[in-house]
């Protein structure tokens, strides 16, 4: 039976662009808007997330527009992504109010390195990001354990993954949350947190889901095909794309 023409266009258009009919695309929300230190590896972080929801079928959009932190607007979000954003005043009231309550109503939450280094008054977003950035030595080569090999984050990597960047020690950490990776302060300068000094987790969170890793400083973790699984894994986890749960 042959279709009529309009008919098989359309279909061809929808395979060519890898979309199923009656069921849309996830959609993710990069914010990297800054108020205090700004990272210039955050345009190679905007290019490499766009890479990878072309890669892999969601769709991404990106701003540094705090106003568009409204009820109405992120529920066209299945996950809101910090690319290294700084500063405690990078959200309204009014706007930390409609992100809690995305949150709240199952939205997905992944945090860059720099996620940790703001909004730091904030309770509820310490807990939701897992901590908060205390202070930092040079950028240097650390060794990596892999916590847990069964996420999406860190099943691709080997055992110790042995990886340069700007090594973040924290305060206020959320003791609940599951730990991916664990930074060995024995391989570098600079650690303060001790044997256990968790650098990426993952948690469910006051309805949501959240993902965080601390890696994300350099230029070059964005070009990383590690770092960038891991990433990926992180965001599928917190946008629940891929999965039936």
């Amino acid at each position: 039976m042959r279709l009529p023409g309009i008919i098989a266009v359309v279909l061809a258009v929808g395979i060519l662009a890898g979309f199923t009919f009656g069921k849309k695309p996830a959609r993710v929300l990069v914010f990297f808007k800054t108020k205090g230190f700004y990272h210039k590896n955050i345009p190679a972080g905007i290019t490499a997330i766009q890479r990878l929801g072309q890669e892999n079928g969601f769709l991404v959009d990106t701003t540094t527009n705090s106003a568009l932190f409204t009820t109405a607007n992120l529920r066209n979000y299945h996950a809101v992504i910090f690319l290294n954003p700084t500063g405690d005043t990078i959200l309204t009231e009014s706007e930390k109010s409609a992100f809690k309550k995305y949150i709240q109503q199952g939205g997905g939450f992944v945090g860059i390195h720099a996620a940790t280094d703001c909004l730091f008054h904030w309770e509820w977003y310490g807990k939701l990001v897992g901590g908060f950035f205390k202070n930092h030595p040079k950028v240097q080569t650390a060794d990596l354990t892999v916590v847990d090999r069964t996420h999406p984050a860190t099943r691709h990597l080997p055992a110790i993954w042995t990886h340069t960047d700007e090594w973040y020690n924290f305060r206020s950490l959320n003791p609940d949350v599951n730990v991916l990776l664990n930074l060995e302060e024995s391989s570098y300068k600079g650690g303060e947190n001790g044997p256990k000094h968790p650098i990426a987790w993952y948690h469910s969170f006051d309805g949501g889901r959240a993902f965080y890793t601390g890696l994300g400083h350099t230029v070059e973790d964005f070009s990383d095909e590690k770092f960038l699984k891991h990433l990926l894994g992180g965001i599928q986890y917190a946008a629940k794309i891929g999965r039936k749960d």
